[in-house]
């Protein structure tokens, strides 16, 4: 006889109980779980009648774990956890050369260098699907947001596999027949330029360093986005701080400051230790990874 489960919480509730207690509004857990916002709160009121308790207090702040919540979705992220490791491990184990792979990188990563890349990828592995999150957050692996991601820094989590890739450079850039950035001692005179910043807050390097050294008056245009700021130059309306990879290659834009040193970084591929060895994993590193090192001098700004 089955047993009687009415007042149970069940394994299809902890999405729900996670959605909740991630996002704090209805709408944004209703995102997440790609329904309307009216089955969230349906899905709730149910899940609490049933439970005969309360697992979230509604206030300014959104949604709140009562202890009674706080005990569910602490079970809830327990059952996650153990699921996503048992999805790894299968995965892990996968030695098929087809199959879909998901990898996360920046805007200017999968404008500039990526296509070509899988192009190259895809003649090789036609059977093996690429899907690409343009992003420049960091996207949890250990979550399965991404297999594969290209990360400016290197992976700090003992459960992430990395792999240093090249350098990235950084210098101004103005357009083909732009005057040269001066020079007054070791700083830069943006007196006869103006310059394209950053919408803050920005928390990336350049952002950081145009704040620090650029004065406000000389800012004509700011923008969030580094391929953005590459067609502002390419249009005459300022110069701005690029990234080497990403602008050297344009016709319509030329390099107009030496190298900075102080922004140099790194490019890293990073994937999770339990999929490092699946086969679709090993041919991306190889294919992808190998084909960046092998043009680091575009990278570090050295053509």
């Amino acid at each position: 006889m089955a047993a009687n489960t009415t007042g149970a919480i069940r394994v299809a509730d902890l999405p729900l109980i996670l959605a909740l207690v991630r996002k704090r509004t209805l709408a944004g857990a209703a995102e997440q779980l790609d329904v309307d916002l009216s089955t969230v709160f349906r899905r709730l009121n149910a899940l609490e009648a049933r439970l005969r308790v309360r697992l979230f207090d509604r206030s300014a702040r959104g949604y709140q774990l009562t202890a009674a919540g706080e005990r569910a979705a602490s079970a809830a992220e327990r059952v996650e956890t153990e699921l996503l490791a048992l999805d790894r491990e299968i995965s892990g184990r996968d030695q098929q050369l087809s199959g879909v792979l998901r990898i996360t990188a920046s805007e200017t990563l999968s404008h500039a260098v990526l296509p070509r890349l899988f192009a190259a990828f895809h003649a090789v592995h036609p059977r093996i699907q690429l899907v690409l999150s343009i992003d420049n957050r960091m996207l949890d692996l250990a979550r399965r947001e991404a297999d594969v991601a290209l990360r400016v820094q290197r992976p700090v989590d003992a459960a992430l596999f990395g792999r240093r890739l090249t350098g990235i450079a950084w210098a101004f850039y103005g357009p083909r027949d732009g005057t040269a950035l001066r020079r007054d001692g070791r700083a830069y005179s943006f007196a006869r330029h103006a310059v394209i910043g950053w919408d803050e807050p920005a928390r990336i390097v350049a952002s950081e360093w145009i704040a620090r050294h650029v004065p406000v008056e000389r800012i004509a245009y700011r923008s969030n986005s580094l391929v953005n700021q590459l067609m502002a130059v390419r249009a005459g309306v300022g110069i701005a701080l690029l990234p080497c990879y990403l602008a050297d290659p344009d016709p319509e834009v030329r390099r107009i400051s030496g190298v900075l040193p102080d922004l140099a970084s790194e490019l890293w591929i990073v994937t999770h230790q339990d999929l490092k060895n699946t086969a679709r994993i090993r041919a991306f590193l190889s294919v992808v990874g190998d084909a960046i090192v092998a043009a680091r001098r575009e990278f570090e700004g050295l053509t």
